[in-house]
């Protein structure tokens, strides 16, 4: 079965770097749209990074030029580097894979999703 698991969180001062990884079983990583997504308290959950099956990858303008996303395929793992981090980023984030090859950047698009993984930023 699909399964996808986080890691790489914590705490972290204003301006620190942090990156997280997804280990993802139970099918091929690169057959599908996969995506980083987080969720503040009593806010919506929000895509933060997209990566095709193709490669092609696509950041929102609100973390453009501070994330990057890429996976391993051989070690069926998706990664997110984060630097520059800011308070507004704390949040719980959510590795997540999508229903088909191309991104849908709204999390009606993904269909499995991780446990989370926690990241706290302070000022």
């Amino acid at each position: 079965q699909v399964q996808l698991v986080e890691s790489g969180g914590g705490s972290v001062q204003a301006g620190g770097s942090l990156r997280l990884s997804c280990a993802a079983s139970g099918y091929t990583i690169s057959w599908f749209c996969m995506g980083w997504f987080r969720q503040a308290p009593g806010q919506e959950r929000e895509g933060v990074a997209f990566i095709y099956s193709t490669g092609r990858v696509d950041y929102p303008d609100s973390v453009k030029g501070r994330v990057t996303i890429f996976r391993d395929d051989t070690k069926s793992t998706l990664y997110l580097q984060m630097n520059s981090l800011q308070p507004e980023d704390t949040a719980m984030y959510y590795c997540a894979r999508g229903r088909g090859l191309y991104c849908v950047r709204s999390a009606s698009g993904f269909g499995y999703w991780g446990q989370g993984t926690q990241v706290t930023v302070s000022s």
